[in-house]
C-alpha cells in the first residue's frame, strides 16, 4: 500500500480499533436541503464534537463546512449523483474526480453503484475507472453498494448483500458500504465475503434510538468496521450525543444497555 493511502485511511479508520463512524451529508443533491443539512457548518461541528471519524459530501460543500475551529474530522468526497426528481433516480453518474478530492484535501472519495438497475453497466464502469485512477494517487475509495432494480426482490437479503459487498471489493474499493442484513450470523457472511472493511448504511429515518444502537452493536460484533449513517444521525435531536454514544459502541465495545443510558443522560 502506498504511504499516502495508509495515512489517509488512518484519518478515517481509528488507528487502534480499525473501525469508523462516517456521517454522510450528500443528501442535498438527491432530495434537496433537508432538515439537518441547512446549517452545514453547525451539523459538521456537532458530529465532530461527538467523535465522528469522517463526514461525506459533494465537492461543493467543503467551502461551506470548513470550520477552522473545534475537533478535526476526516473528509470523504462523494463522486456520484442523481436526484429524486429524475425518472431514473437509481442511475448514478460521476460528477467529480480523484483530482477534485485531492484539491479539497479529502482523505477518501466515494462512489455509489446500484446493482440491478438498468444502468448498472455504466455505474460499474465508473467505479472501475475511479479505483484505477485512485490507485495512482494513493486515494482510498469507499464503494456504496446497493441492490436496486426490477430483479431485486429484497435488497436486504443476505445473498444479495454479500454479492454487493464482493462486487465493490473485486472492482478495487478499499472499503464497502452495504445494508445491514438484520442479524449477526448472516452479516458475518457479508464481512467474510467482502475481503475489505465493511460499514453499514443507516437505511430509512428511524424514530427508535434503541433500534439504531442495537443495529450498530450487532453489526460490529459480526465483524463490521463501523457505520456510514446520515439522516439517523444529523436529523437526531442531539447529534453530538448520539455520535458520542455510537462511538462508545463502535470503538469501545459498549453493550446496548450501557450505551442507551449514556444517550438518555
Amino acid at each position: 500500500m502506498l504511504l499516502g493511502k495508509a495515512i489517509r485511511l488512518e484519518r478515517i479508520l481509528n488507528r487502534d480499533t480499525h473501525r469508523t463512524i462516517i456521517v454522510p451529508m450528500d443528501h442535498g443533491v438527491t432530495v434537496g436541503p433537508i432538515y439537518g443539512l441547512v446549517d452545514l457548518k453547525g451539523s459538521v461541528n456537532s458530529v465532530a464534537e461527538g467523535g465522528a471519524n469522517a463526514v461525506l459530501m459533494h465537492k461543493g460543500l467543503p467551502r461551506a463546512t470548513h470550520r477552522g475551529y473545534g475537533k478535526d474530522i476526516g473528509l470523504i468526497i462523494h463522486l456520484s449523483a442523481s436526484t429524486a426528481l429524475s425518472p431514473t433516480p437509481n442511475a448514478k453518474c460521476l460528477v467529480g474526480t480523484i483530482e477534485d478530492g485531492l484539491r479539497l484535501g479529502a482523505d477518501a472519495v466515494s462512489v455509489q453503484v446500484n446493482l440491478g438497475d438498468e444502468t448498472e453497466a455504466a455505474m460499474l464502469a465508473d467505479l472501475g475507472r475511479v479505483t484505477s485512477r485512485a490507485a495512482d494517487w494513493g486515494m482510498p475509495v469507499l464503494a456504496m453498494m446497493y441492490a436496486r432494480g426490477p430483479k431485486v426482490a429484497d435488497s436486504y437479503a443476505p445473498d444479495i448483500v454479500c454479492h454487493c459487498a464482493r462486487v465493490g471489493a473485486e472492482l478495487g474499493a478499499d472499503m464497502v458500504k452495504v445494508n445491514y442484513t438484520g442479524d449477526m450470523e448472516s452479516f458475518a457472511r457479508v464481512v467474510e465475503a467482502a475481503c475489505v472493511p465493511v460499514v453499514i448504511a443507516g437505511g430509512p429515518k428511524l424514530d427508535d434510538d434503541a433500534a439504531l444502537v442495537q443495529m450498530v452493536h450487532d453489526a460490529c460484533l459480526a465483524g463490521a468496521s463501523g457505520l456510514s449513517i446520515g439522516r439517523n444521525v444529523f436529523q437526531h435531536k442531539n447529534p453530538a450525543r448520539l455520535v458520542k454514544t455510537l462511538a462508545k459502541v463502535v470503538h469501545e465495545d459498549w453493550d446496548v444497555a450501557r450505551a442507551l443510558d449514556l444517550l438518555k443522560a
